[in-house]
């Protein structure tokens, strides 16, 4: 093979050889899959139904509940007797849910805005009522106590709209008379201060005729309405953004029946508290599928991902998402996550949804002046126009934004820390983002990044108070991934020692052939189709490389033209070798072909593939045979012969007819083309960035009368194998070599 891919050193493979499992070998250059154990199949099957009964248990989504947004509802006087709360058991979910240091507020983790914001409404709830005065002491002395960590707490975690929000509780508070609060700190004139300077940038017509989302969400911190107008932006089941702070008080002032309805149904719910946002119907199924695909994990839940996406594309529109369905605003992280996955499993959306979301050079969050300062809806957006096709310049737009302004925060201290979400891995999560393009990332690759760094479980939101989303925060995840990845690497170190059996066996050496080209082979079918169970489709594709090389570098082959029907054989074939390559090694290698097919061929049958004809794998190497005895080097079609090998050994081309059908061809020869031109020149450039967007369109849209989606993915696959191995460096090679096949996940 090519010199830059002779990229192990000896170390490697002696290691390798080492920590390989005993092999399983059936005969004749035959493997056998290992069996699952019945351990492993019983600790499985509990993990998959628990997180199986979670996905068909969405429904609104669960989400922590808000003290903040409890108060605002235990604010509201009962209709008929006003000296009456309306919701009293909002009041003592706010009593039972006070911390030992007199605050409200999340429990495991400390942000000094979200627990003085949260105290101080909780504080104004209870004095509103004049119930429970030892608890809204302890609350003041907090708030009081604690106005100076504002100036030590790091800006970027602060709750949306603190400045706003903060000051106009202060002054609820000083209406009713509760002393011992910080009116006339410095703290205190500060956000003051800032929230002067915030209103004075909101014009007028902005508030009184126009709300826009950034707003409409924090409308219980503003003054001077026009309710009229607001109303008008109510979302179906009768809330403000999905907002119960925001809902209570648009119906303190108006007395709206469906805002009513809204916090009944949310309070009843939550068992008298209230969350920060609700439903989170939309996002709750959108964190569900990415996590589940990035852990590697997702074809265990085939039915509930579909189920997942479904439901998201019914509430998708031309405008896009948001985290909860029937919204009169969407947003732009939401609505990245929803196109990304939505575009790779086949549904139908446009682009255009982001020209909501584009004022001038930069995007919003909501489609208004709001402009996003977050990095993790950056990386949503950046992720999004990854899957972009030929020609959405929109999409090439959002890349270039998102790239530069993840870039950006990469090189300054601190400055990944986000305003939306609270997670220690995020810069490392971006860094591999930046660092790997989608086209390179390959699927065990990408999980065993994201399997080593994945802390959903300490992830929390930030919204005007801290969140939490239990339903994709559970351990379960993770403890699956974990699972099922160290049970493929098994498999694939098995399938390690069965190609250095076959090396071994078949004296490749003498071809050219080193054991380092065998385990790159390897490594980029395992890390391609991972799957435990698809080892025939990996070891015919290692096989189907290997020899390939052999016959493409070391032999000119001029097929005889006498039959319309070429058939693989030695009599039929004029071979020239090099000087000292007699007949003899001819006749080896194509014998060595031969014993190939037919076990690929045992093999898919004994996988339940399907019964496949012989003809189909001959045929495929038949017809590259003869092309490369014509002297049709330039456009190879090696790429061709492996995706067919693998989608003839997976079950998916059962009959020729499939081979020539015109999505099929066209598939063939972009796909060849793209593979030929990576690996001659290892350039990539403006032409193959379009390529692969044309082959990702023709793969992930779906067409009327079309190839099956399984065939077309095998396409994608080994395009991306092929732009990997252009994209890495030889040294970044070995060390996912490494780590990917034989580190074992602890």
């Amino acid at each position: 093979m090519d010199d830059n891919y002779r990229i192990f050193n000896k170390n490697l493979i002696t290691n390798a050889a080492r920590r390989g499992t005993p092999q399983v070998c059936t005969g004749n250059g035959g493997f056998e899959p290992q069996p699952f154990d019945k351990e492993y199949v019983l600790q499985k099957n509990k993990i998959e139904e628990c997180i199986t009964k979670t996905l068909q248990s969405i429904g609104d989504g669960r989400i922590s509940a808000s003290a903040y947004d409890t108060a605002w509802i235990a604010l509201i006087k009962d209709v008929i007797n006003r000296d009456l709360p309306l919701f009293p058991w909002s009041l003592e979910w706010i009593v039972s849910n006070q911390l030992r240091d007199g605050s409200w507020g999340d429990r495991d983790f400390f942000v000094p805005c979200d627990r003085l914001l949260s105290t101080l409404a909780c504080v104004v709830a209870l004095s509103t009522w004049n119930v429970h005065p030892n608890e809204t002491e302890r609350g003041i002395l907090f708030v009081k106590e604690n106005i100076s960590k504002l100036e030590d707490g790091d800006d970027v975690h602060t709750t949306l709209g603190f400045e706003i929000l903060f000051p106009a509780l202060l002054e609820r508070a000083r209406n009713l008379g509760i002393e011992g609060l910080p009116y006339d700190d410095p703290t205190t004139q500060k956000i003051c201060a800032e929230r002067d300077l915030k209103l004075d940038r909101i014009s007028k017509e902005l508030i009184i005729n126009e709300v826009p989302a950034s707003l409409l969400l924090i409308l219980e911190g503003l003054e001077n309405l026009n309710w009229e107008n607001i109303l008008k932006l109510q979302s179906p089941d009768g809330s403000f953004l999905g907002s119960p702070a925001t809902t209570a008080f648009v119906f303190m002032e108006t007395k709206d029946e469906s805002c009513l309805s809204y916090l009944k149904k949310t309070v009843q719910n939550f068992g008298g508290g209230a969350p920060s946002l609700y439903p989170v119907d939309i996002l709750t199924r959108l964190l569900a599928v990415d996590r589940l695909q990035r852990l590697g994990i997702s074809r265990f839940f085939h039915s509930q991902i579909e189920d997942c996406l479904s439901y998201i594309y019914r509430f998708w529109t031309g405008n896009g998402v948001f985290s909860g369905r029937d919204s009169e605003f969407c947003d732009v992280n939401d609505t990245s996550m929803a196109f990304r996955l939505l575009r790779l499993h086949g549904y139908n959306v446009s682009p255009n949804v982001f020209t909501n979301f584009k004022k001038g050079d930069e995007f919003s969050v909501y489609g208004d002046d709001e402009v996003v300062d977050s990095p993790s809806t950056m990386l949503n957006l950046y992720r999004a126009s990854e899957v972009r096709f030929a020609g959405e310049t929109i999409l090439e737009e959002a890349k270039e934004f998102s790239h530069n302004f993840l870039q950006q925060r990469q090189g300054l201290p601190n400055q990944v820390l986000d305003n939306c979400l609270i997670s220690k891995n995020l810069h490392t999560e971006i860094k591999y983002e930046l660092e790997t393009p989608w086209f390179a990332s390959l699927p065990r690759l990408e999980a065993r990044f994201f399997i080593e760094r994945y802390n959903a479980v300490d992830e929390v939101c930030i919204g005007k108070s801290l969140y939490r989303l239990p339903d994709t925060n559970e351990g379960t995840y993770l403890e699956l991934a974990k699972l099922d990845y160290n049970r493929c690497q098994e498999q694939h170190q098995m399938e390690w020692n069965h190609m250095q059996q076959w090396y071994e066996d078949c004296n490749l050496e003498e071809f050219g052939i080193s054991k380092n080209d065998i385990l790159e082979a390897h490594f980029l079918a395992a890390a391609s189709i991972f799957e435990a169970e698809r080892s025939g489709e990996r070891v015919a594709w290692v096989k189907t490389q290997i020899l390939s090389h052999i016959l493409s570098t070391y032999y000119f082959i001029k097929q005889s033209h006498q039959d319309h029907k070429p058939q693989l054989s030695t009599e039929k074939a004029h071979i020239a070798g090099q000087p000292g390559k007699g007949f003899k090694n001819v006749q080896r290698i194509i014998s060595i072909l031969f014993e190939a097919l037919t076990q690929m061929k045992k093999d898919a049958l004994e996988g339940s593939n399907g019964d496949i004809s012989d003809d189909l794998l001959h045929e495929a190497w038949g017809g590259w045979l003869k092309k490369l005895g014509e002297g049709e080097t330039e456009e190879r079609q090696e790429a061709e012969l492996i995706a067919r090998t693998i989608n003839v050994c997976g079950g998916h081309i059962l009959s020729k007819q499939i081979l020539s059908h015109h999505e099929y061809k066209t598939l063939s020869q972009l796909t060849n083309q793209i593979c030929h031109n990576l690996h001659n020149s290892k350039m990539i450039g403006k032409e193959m960035e379009n390529e692969m967007q044309l082959l990702v369109q023709l793969v992930l849209q779906e067409s009327s009368n079309g190839i099956s989606k399984a065939i077309k993915q095998t396409f994608l696959v080994v395009a991306k194998a092929f732009y990997y191995r252009a994209y890495f460096s030889a040294k970044q090679i070995e060390n996912h070599v490494s780590i990917i096949l034989f580190e074992q996940l602890v």
